[in-house]
């Protein structure tokens, strides 16, 4: 099939280097970059969503609170955490 692509120039550059480098052809390398491509997001896209599983840490010493967590961290482990 013929068609017009229009290619930003970084691409194009990197894909006529790849043509040159490898001794094939724009249009196979074009057609071998968009197959990987296109066949990445078919994995991506199966892939299921990550969850979180929330757990009760106990009770924080006296004195300690969660609304603040610098401030926590610092109470913790002191002044040069960073």
């Amino acid at each position: 099939m013929r068609t017009t692509l229009t290619l930003d120039e970084d691409i194009a550059l990197k894909l006529k280097a790849e043509s040159r480098r490898s001794g094939r052809t724009f249009r196979d390398i074009v057609n071998e970059t968009l197959r990987r491509g296109l066949a990445n997001r078919r994995v991506t896209a199966t892939r299921q969503a990550f969850k979180v599983t929330a757990r009760d840490l106990g009770n924080l010493r006296p004195g300690l609170s969660l609304d603040n967590v610098a401030e926590l961290i610092e109470q913790v482990e002191g002044s040069l955490h960073r």
